[in-house]
């Protein structure tokens, strides 16, 4: 899959496409759309946030805080690694709390990101890195300040001239918005050291991911003074699902816009409250 050649109409024959995938899953609220629709995607790199794990339990669950009551998959890292038999899967953990069955049975549920890679693919390099907080077992979920955790790989295929640095994280989420905040230009500043640290030059590097900001953030300045460009803007990236008037959350950045040969937020299916987004590099 990693190695979908556009049509000669399209572009010289020895051209390659690699396709990233970028979704905040909302926990597998929307597990039955989900699941219809990722082996569909096509995704030669999949980022996935929002992602719960509980070795050992399957099916449903509930989450609740202060603020939210949500049906969640006991397991979605599970889930999609079934769904995609053949891609490499990496989950990455940013906090864990308590979560109940169907039975009425309290588990404690990790959560945090997961990626997917193509079996095509080389991971030459991978880190990871807590860009707000670090790592907490809550005795009872908190609504603001959790931890939020960034995942970087360094990926080449066959027919790629150059390796691939993907990065992706769920940014800090504020209950007071998205404007900018301390801890999130201090946020933007380890995802920056985090890039730099991973990325060789000459890589095609991407950032991507619920990053939890309005489009006129200075985390895109700090970003910016690194070589990467937003691509989203002020373009709509929640569902129908999603009631609030704020409709900016995800966004993907890309250090050599010329290498972009499609770009999409996906409007249907809705899989998730949050839009996937996906890009065609060459």
């Amino acid at each position: 899959m990693w190695s979908r050649r556009l049509s000669p109409r399209q572009a010289p024959s020895k051209v390659w496409l690699v396709r990233i995938v970028s979704l905040n899953a909302w926990g597998g609220a929307m597990y039955d759309q989900f699941a219809a629709w990722l082996p569909t995607a096509g995704a030669d790199v999949l980022c996935l946030q929002e992602v719960t794990r509980t070795p050992g339990v399957q099916g449903w669950t509930q989450f609740q805080d202060a603020d939210r009551l949500l049906p969640q998959r006991a397991d979605l890292f599970a889930d999609a690694a079934a769904l995609l038999p053949d891609h490499l899967g990496v989950f990455t953990a940013s906090d864990a709390g308590p979560v109940i069955d169907r039975h009425g049975r309290r588990h404690q549920q990790q959560f945090g990101v997961a990626a997917f890679v193509s079996p095509a693919a080389t991971v030459l390099q991978q880190a990871a890195a807590f860009v707000h907080g670090r790592y907490i077992e809550h005795e009872h979920w908190t609504v603001s300040g959790r931890p939020r955790v960034a995942h970087a790989l360094r990926l080449t295929a066959p027919g790629l001239e150059r390796p691939v640095t993907v990065v992706h994280l769920h940014g800090l989420r504020d209950p007071a918005g998205k404007g900018d905040t301390p801890a999130r230009r201090d946020q933007a500043h380890r995802l920056a050291a985090l890039v730099t640290q991973v990325r060789r030059d000459g890589d095609v590097t991407v950032v991507c991911g619920d990053l939890n900001l309005l489009p006129d953030s200075e985390t895109f300045d700090v970003l910016r003074g690194i070589g990467l460009f937003d691509l989203i803007g002020t373009a709509d990236t929640r569902t129908t699902r999603y009631r609030k008037p704020t409709r900016h959350a995800s966004y993907l950045l890309v250090s050599h816009p010329e290498a972009v040969r499609a770009l999409e937020v996906v409007t249907a299916p809705e899989v998730s409250d949050h839009r996937a987004l996906t890009l065609d590099l060459a």
